[in-house]
């Protein structure tokens, strides 16, 4: 086993076991938590007696950042406008616009008390009129915060980089200028989603700013610039998280982007390998798992899913008419994720469509098991699925909460009700499941 693939499982293993969830979709955004969680409960007050609910907090503003943990503290961002609530369309719809949300906003760090859901400290990162436009059905705050423990780093694209402790004090901040993030070709601006990773005191951004798209790795202790790659010509634009993976003894930062998904050396910012891609706005987040990276992005047609091996190198793309390449264990051309990262849960891979058609994988070898529609195909999935004791977490846009048995055929073992329109991928700790809704923050505790 390479160092760097030692140190990777050891990260992951001590945050696991003390029930941190230190970024997008926890340890190495797997979405899989140690132990149980909830099966069944109810937030939604209208719909009958409130049930299993430990803590419910009101969060201002909005945005689409998951809650992270560390130890008993819980972080989460939010963009709060001064003209009042901010305009959210959700559902199923193509129109590309812009939301007229482009007045004075003030972008907010809250830590909370995981525990009783009390708010233990807020900072105002940055106040302004927003330097570039979002999407109807994103916000301003959409990234996800990340913390190790030492650091809490906090993303808000043209609204700079920022990092504290945590207790709240600011250490340093950068301003990586205007990042204007839309299709290439179109005068259409969708706001900035790519949430920063913290990995061995490095922090790794993916900024596809359609004109000058790179990305760069930064010191996480005072914020220097360590390498900046351009990707001009390597992509066009993408809005997923930075997916850091480790073959052999050499760490890789892989980004799902269009035209080509590619992968970078960690220290350097070398580029390894890439794959070009056909679904053209990707926004899943790579993930490294059974000894597999597993990328999909969905749009305009095409769906690939791809499971490439972890020392691939050079040109991965295959060749006409082929799914394998000499790097690509595995493809799916029609799989039609198009915003939820995939998951994977024993030899299982979970991948579901923004309409809600869940298709399960066998990780290694891409047979697919089963496919199911979760519920009437009415409403869109955005939140990404998470995972915890033998059950897998499928939230949909209307905050309906669909609880899957881990396993090679359907099992629909409950449906759960938020109350709230949810966007925002749940967090699990220590049992408890924690929910980012338009308005709240959400515990789940009890009955597992």
């Amino acid at each position: 086993m390479g160092i760097a693939l030692f140190i990777l499982f050891s990260i992951a293993a001590v945050a696991s076991d003390s029930g941190n969830w230190p970024m997008f979709r926890g340890v190495s955004a797997l979405g899989v938590a140690k132990g149980a969680a909830p099966l069944s409960w109810n937030a939604d007050a209208d719909s009958g007696p409130l049930r299993n609910i430990k803590w419910k907090t009101l969060i201002p503003g909005l945005g689409h950042s998951s809650p992270v943990i560390w130890g008993n503290r819980l972080f989460v961002a939010t963009a709060v406008s001064a003209a009042g609530t901010a305009p959210l369309r959700v559902g199923l719809y193509g129109d590309g616009a812009s939301a007229n949300d482009n007045g004075e906003q003030s972008w907010i760090v809250y830590c909370l008390d995981k525990r009783t859901g009390k708010i233990l400290w807020e900072r105002t990162a940055y106040k302004g009129v927003p330097r570039s436009k979002r999407h109807t059905k994103g916000t301003h705050a959409n990234t996800t915060v990340a913390v190790d423990g030492k650091r809490l780093i906090v993303f808000f694209g043209s609204e700079g980089l920022y990092a504290y402790d945590l207790d709240g004090k600011q250490l340093w901040s950068k301003d990586f200028g205007v990042i204007d993030q839309g299709p290439k070709g179109y005068d259409l601006s969708w706001g900035f989603s790519s949430s920063p990773v913290l990995f061995e005191d490095k922090v790794i951004v993916q900024c596809d700013d359609r004109n000058r798209p790179f990305a760069a790795a930064l010191s996480a202790l005072d914020g220097k610039e360590l390498w900046r790659t351009s990707r001009a010509g390597a992509s066009n634009h993408g809005w997923a998280t930075p997916g850091v993976v480790s073959v052999g003894d050499r760490a890789l930062v892989v980004l799902n982007a269009w035209p080509f998904i590619a992968a970078y050396d960690l220290a350097t910012g070398k580029e390894r390998w890439r794959l070009r891609s056909e679904g053209d706005i990707p926004v899943p987040t790579p993930i490294l798992a059974r000894g597999l990276i597993f990328v999909t992005n969905a749009h305009s047609g095409p769906a690939p899913l791809y499971a490439i091996k972890p020392d691939a190198e050079g040109d991965i793309t295959p060749a006409d008419g082929l799914r394998t390449s000499a790097g690509i264990v595995w493809s799916e051309p029609k799989n039609g994720a198009y915003m939820q990262t995939p998951l994977v849960v024993d030899d299982l891979l979970y991948s579901c469509s923004d309409r809600g058609v869940l298709k399960v994988y066998d990780a290694a070898t891409g047979k697919l098991h089963y496919q199911q529609r979760l519920g009437a195909g009415t409403t869109g999935f955005s939140a990404s699925p998470v995972a915890a004791g033998g059950r897998v977490y499928f939230t949909s846009e209307e905050g309906e909460v669909y609880v899957i048995k881990v396993g090679p055929h359907f099992e629909l073992m409950a449906t759960n009700k938020m109350g709230e329109i949810s966007m925002a991928s749940p967090a699990v700790s220590e049992g408890a499941l924690f929910f980012r809704t338009r308005g709240h923050l959400v515990a789940i505790a009890g009955a597992k």
